[in-house]
């Protein structure tokens, strides 16, 4: 916790309000930026989007953000008109708090599918999170702690560089799949940053990281990663914008490391490399495909250096290539070079798949410049246990 760097400007809260079943767990959160600050945010591209969605897409980008309020439990996702009003609700309420105007604040939600919110709680339990919002380590620790849903534990990044520092703060362990994934994110800054600057930067971080994650290949109705910039640290362009563009995009990427890690029942997190390919584009679905091959997972979880399954998954990716463009890697050991099988130790092999919680897969091509590093776990029983009875 005391590596944790924190974002001036910004205040938490993370209470108990009822809203979940489990007592003392935290289930509403509020995130309040002490002056305006620009907000960009970037969202699931399921069609099927739920309310939270649907009202801060509609807000955003904008230069006046002062808060977002999460609920988890709840997805508020195909609950109708009723569902809008209620997201918007959510953010009367702390207005309220605030002095602001609704538009300035922006709201998420995560949870089941299908069931309308609570709303007598949601209307105590919010402005009582408002109210309580402080800086320090352990405000920020219960505000990651509410929004979670199915994972074992918070999942916080930070970075402090240049002058400015970047809080972030996320929760995902399934229904995880690229564009983005069952998942919420929430990055704050004291930076100065424009609204256009924001946007891409936010995008940009996505696409490298969130973007580059998979459990089941499952793209949620409640997908959402919200940027905020309050200005009260310094003004940056040029260099500077540079710097904190790859520092927002190293936050993201060790928030979703950390998604990718605490999926459902996962016992590996599994980094497939692509480089060589024609584009970055070409390399992603490459990798996408092999993350999302129930074979591929399951042969992990086993112990199974069946690294034929890794091959062909990024033969029916739909990448055009030639065998013979193709070599592959599993940790250190060569297993396919250049269209051949190479003889390998399939003892020591299936120990570095038993014996590592991280494992490694390198594809490496003979056609371009274009990469892509994806990050996927192991199917266990453990993920269809928790699944196949999730509602009841």
């Amino acid at each position: 916790m005391s590596e944790w760097h924190l974002a001036r400007g910004f205040r938490y809260a993370g209470i108990v309000s009822g809203l979940r079943s489990e007592p003392d767990r935290r289930d509403i959160a509020v995130i309040v930026s002490d002056s305006p600050a620009t907000a960009a945010g970037v969202f699931t591209q399921n069609r099927v989007c739920a309310a939270p969605v649907h009202v801060s897409k509609a807000r955003l980008p904008r230069a006046d953000a002062r808060a977002i309020v999460v609920c988890s439990g709840n997805a508020n996702a195909c609950t109708g008109e009723q569902g809008m009003a209620d997201a918007r609700r959510m953010t009367e309420l702390v207005a309220r708090e605030l002095g602001c105007k609704p538009e300035q604040v922006l709201v998420a939600s995560t949870g089941v599918i299908g069931r309308p919110l609570p709303m007598p709680i949601l209307e105590a339990g919010i402005p009582k999170a408002t109210r309580e919002v402080a800086a320090g380590h352990d405000a920020l620790s219960h505000t990651a702690a509410a929004i979670l849903t199915t994972d074992t534990g918070i999942k916080i990044a930070t970075r402090e560089t240049n002058g400015f520092t970047i809080t972030g703060f996320a929760k995902g362990a399934a229904m995880i799949g690229p564009n983005m994934a069952t998942m919420l994110g929430f990055v704050l800054t004291d930076a100065a940053v424009s609204e256009t600057d924001l946007q891409h930067t936010v995008k940009a971080a996505c696409d490298r990281s969130f973007n580059c994650i998979s459990v089941e290949g499952h793209t949620s109705t409640n997908d959402t990663v919200f940027l905020l910039a309050n200005g009260s640290g310094p003004q940056l362009a040029g260099p500077e914008l540079a710097a904190f563009q790859d520092a927002v995009t190293s936050v993201c990427v060790e928030l979703a490391r950390k998604i990718a890690i605490d999926a459902e029942g996962a016992e590996h997190l599994i980094t497939i490399e692509v480089d060589g390919c024609r584009t970055d584009a070409d390399a992603r679905t490459i990798a996408k495909a092999i993350a999302e091959s129930a074979l591929v997972k399951t042969a992990v979880f086993g112990a199974d250096p069946n690294w034929g399954r890794v091959v062909s998954a990024a033969g029916y990716s739909g990448v055009i290539f030639e065998e013979k463009d193709l070599s592959m890697w599993m940790g250190d050991m060569l297993l396919y070079k250049s269209g051949t099988p190479v003889p390998f130790d399939a003892k020591s092999a299936s120990a570095y798949l038993k014996h590592n919680r991280e494992v490694h897969f390198k594809l490496r091509f003979a056609l371009g410049n274009g990469r892509c590093t994806f990050h996927t776990c192991d199917l266990t029983p453990e993920y269809i246990r928790l699944n196949a009875d999730y509602t009841t």
